[in-house]
């Protein structure tokens, strides 16, 4: 099991919850004070910085006008952590192509810095949460057919080495594509994607890439890995491994299951204070029909928000307690999901202090990590299928 720290880099400064609509899209930026911001980075950085330390590999996403996420250019914090780190992998998860009008810009980004960390990166495909159709001024409708398309039209810039090459498609175009620096790691960085059904789930088995899930807690993360497991089945010999299934859950780990909940309790800032209307949250034409129409009989896929402390612990969308607590949390949940290869440590959120995380972080490496099912250090190997 393969353990990757990760922090959504909020700013929590907000005014109070019940003095505003949404906290995504329309959240005015006056709120926001620039060196206070300054000051959440510089923390933000040295936890990364620890966190690679003791050997954990580092996941980055990016989300767009929103306080919970201010790493809105995911190849600029990734950069940084190139730069700052040496050996352990850095995964970006990811960058929401679907949503992203120029794929050849991403395939650049991607392969410069795949050759800034030495051929460290892993590099996660996302469709774009709902809130970010707004954001990105982009149609919830044929999200699929056009993340696909530039999912393709990234792999042949990263692996064409021989001039220019044309495309011509259904939602892109583009002449001359021949991409500087080509990147590191041949025939390209390892590939994820993320998904919250299991029909996708099934489609990115096929192609054999790495699928991650997040928060979706044990009964809907098992569908999903089934469906990843289903599909797989139809195009490679053998069951898919383990390290091509990942999950992130929140994680506090306190010097006794009273100081983990504590902790705990600090890290809800990021479901509480998510608050947005119908419009930003369930788009017109962005969710399929067939994923209506499963969480119409079965729930939500996740249904995290109105979750107490306790119902997130059981579900297994928060993990939480002293490391011995933690460590059976964790191993509880691959167990009943059939394994997993790759764990998404989210490890701090809200007004957490740089201590607290600090304080978590070590009791995990130190006390949680040794008694996971399969842990490895410092990080995966990189295998591009």
């Amino acid at each position: 099991m393969n353990i990757w720290y990760f922090s959504e880099c909020a700013y929590p400064d907000l005014p109070p919850q019940d003095t505003y609509e949404s906290v995504r899209v329309t959240m005015p930026t006056r709120h926001m004070d620039p060196e206070r911001a300054a000051s959440w980075w510089d923390i933000y950085i040295d936890e990364y910085q620890l966190a690679a330390e003791l050997g954990f590999n580092l996941m980055v996403n990016e989300h767009h006008e929103t306080p919970t996420c201010m790493s809105s250019i995911i190849a600029c914090t990734t950069a940084i952590y190139a730069r700052a780190t040496k050996d352990v992998r850095i995964l970006l998860l990811g960058s929401p192509i679907a949503n992203r009008p120029d794929p050849v810009r991403v395939a650049e980004e991607m392969a410069l810095l795949d050759v800034l960390s030495h051929g460290r990166l892993e590099v996660g495909f996302v469709r774009g949460v709902a809130y970010e159709v707004s954001a990105t001024n982009s149609s919830p409708a044929n999200m699929h057919e056009r993340f696909w398309e530039a999912h393709d039209m990234i792999k042949l810039a990263w692996t064409s080495h021989d001039g220019p090459v044309n495309w011509q498609g259904r939602f892109f175009e583009h002449r001359q594509i021949n991409i500087w620096p080509r990147p590191y790691q041949a025939p390209h960085p390892p590939i994820w994607i993320a998904t919250l059904s299991p029909q996708t789930a099934r489609t990115v088995g096929g192609h054999g890439y790495v699928a991650a899930t997040f928060l979706t807690g044990v009964e809907n993360t098992r569908k999903i890995f089934t469906g990843y497991r289903a599909g797989w089945a139809e195009s490679h010999e053998g069951e898919a491994p383990l390290d091509r299934l990942a999950y992130l859950g929140m994680v506090y780990v306190g010097d006794t299951d009273d100081d983990g909940y504590a902790g705990a309790e600090k890290m809800l800032w990021y479901i509480r204070s998510n608050k947005s209307p119908h419009q930003f949250r369930d788009p017109a034409a962005y969710r399929p029909a067939g994923v209506r129409a499963l969480e119409a009989k079965n729930g939500s896929l996740l249904n995290v928000g109105g979750a107490t402390m306790e119902q997130l612990i059981e579900r297994g969308a928060l993990f939480a307690g002293g490391p011995e607590t933690v460590a059976g949390q964790i191993n509880r949940f691959s167990d009943e999901v059939g394994g997993i290869g790759h764990f998404l440590m989210m490890g701090r959120s809200g007004f957490m202090t740089k201590e607290e995380t600090v304080s978590s972080l070590q009791n995990f490496a130190k006390h949680v990590r040794p008694h996971l099912e399969g842990a490895r250090v410092p990080g995966a190997e990189a295998v591009a299928p």
